[in-house]
Formats: structure tokens, C-alpha cells, sequence
């Protein structure tokens, strides 16, 4: 299958984290990467998660940094953030977010955990094997169906809130395996931290969202490859 930069995201973020996500896209897809999900969790104070990928589904320490320092200058000018926050750039990992429809292609077989924005036969949530994947429907077979009802659920795309692989024997098996098909000369689990050079240790407010593009907090860029 091609590897299409701008294929659709299912799942997509909202206020804040789908501004941020529009800064982001554009410079993820001119380095040649997909961006995978934004999202702001409030470790450290506040860190900005950004997880992207290469063609492989795969992203490299020098990946994330190659991002991390395309991204600084931007994120320097649009500013969405008005307030201290770490950023973390990621690969997927192995039990990584499905956002896309050639996420649940690429992993047919395996366990997932699926939320709809809105009910379908009287629930929202899915826990099974990915099944059958079409342009507008991903189904998934529940392995604890009761006897004499249909395993097999089909669940549109369009509907998909959350959704991504649950860890195990077989995702690992799998992981290994594409490991070995493409190694990696750097450490996965390796994390790189700098600070801004036109850092402002000294900044302080009594409004957490005060600030502007020049007396924002310095922010602490980390690459991790989970």
C-alpha cells in the first residue's frame, strides 16, 4: 500500500490540540512524516505530546529530532500555548493509537480497544480482534460474544473516538519481527533533552495562561522512542 501523507484521520483532536495539530501537520508531512495525535497531558506542569511516523509506521531518534527542530521555530511564532509546557515527541510505540484506516489494515488479527462518539446497538465501547476493513466501516470480532449472537461488529470510521491496540503476545511477536526486517542503529528507548537558547528561566505569572511569543517559559523539547 503507498504510503499517503494526507490520508484522513479518524480520530481527531478538538479545541486547543486540534489548533496545535494544524500547526504541527504541515511541517510533520514536510519532512515526510504522518502525524499521529496531539495531546496535552498534564505531566511535568503541562507537556505537549506530539506522535508521529515514518512510512514504516516506524520514527527514529533522528526522526524526532529532525521534527523537534523544525517544529521549534513555528511553534516559537504561533505560540499556542501561553504558558510553560514540555514537548515530547514520539513514535507510535507498540501499542499505538489507530487513527487512520490503513492503521486497522496494518494490523488485522490483533487485539484492539475501540470508543464511539455516539451509541451503536446500545454501546460505545469494543474490545476485540480487527477484523475486515473497508472504506467506511473497520469491524471487530468479540471474543466473548454470547453463544447464538453475532461476534462480528461492524463499527463506521467516521464514528471512531478512540481507539488503539491492547498489548500482547502476538503485537509483540510482530514487533519483533519488524524489528528485525528493518534494525534501528540507535537506542529506542534513548531520551534527548535541550532547552530553548532563548529560554526565560526567571518568567513567572500569576495567570497560568498569561504570556506571549516573547516572555513565554522556556520549554524542554524530549525525544522518546517508547
Amino acid at each position: 500500500m503507498a504510503f499517503d501523507l494526507t490520508e484522513k484521520r479518524y480520530i481527531r483532536e478538538t479545541g486547543l490540540e486540534a489548533r496545535i495539530a494544524r500547526i504541527v501537520e504541515p511541517v510533520a508531512n514536510g519532512l515526510g512524516y504522518a502525524l499521529v495525535r496531539i495531546k496535552i497531558t498534564q505531566e511535568n506542569g503541562m507537556t505537549l505530546q506530539i506522535m508521529a511516523e515514518d512510512g514504516e509506521g516506524r520514527f527514529t531518534i533522528a526522526d524526532c529530532e529532525a521534527l523537534s527542530q523544525d517544529l521549534s521555530p513555528v511553534l516559537d511564532v504561533e505560540d499556542p500555548i501561553e504558558r510553560e509546557y514540555h514537548l515530547e515527541v514520539s513514535s507510535p510505540g507498540i501499542d499505538r493509537p489507530l487513527v487512520r484506516r490503513r492503521d486497522f489494515e496494518a494490523y488485522a488479527g490483533h487485539e484492539a480497544k475501540i470508543e464511539l462518539g455516539e451509541m451503536l446497538n446500545g454501546r460505545k465501547r469494543f474490545r476485540g480482534l480487527i477484523g475486515p476493513v473497508d472504506d467506511e466501516s473497520v469491524t471487530i470480532i468479540l471474543p466473548d460474544a454470547p453463544a447464538g449472537t453475532d461476534p462480528n461488529h461492524r463499527l463506521p470510521l467516521a464514528s471512531l473516538a478512540e481507539a488503539k491496540l491492547v498489548m500482547s503476545d502476538a503485537l509483540m511477536e510482530k514487533a519483533r519481527i519488524d524489528q528485525e526486517a528493518h534494525p534501528l542503529d540507535d537506542d529506542e528507548t534513548e531520551t534527548v533533552e535541550y532547552a530553548d537558547a532563548d529560554s526565560n528561566d526567571d518568567y513567572k505569572s500569576d495567570d497560568p495562561e498569561a504570556g506571549t511569543a516573547q516572555d513565554t517559559a522556556a520549554r524542554r523539547k524530549s525525544q522518546e522512542i517508547h
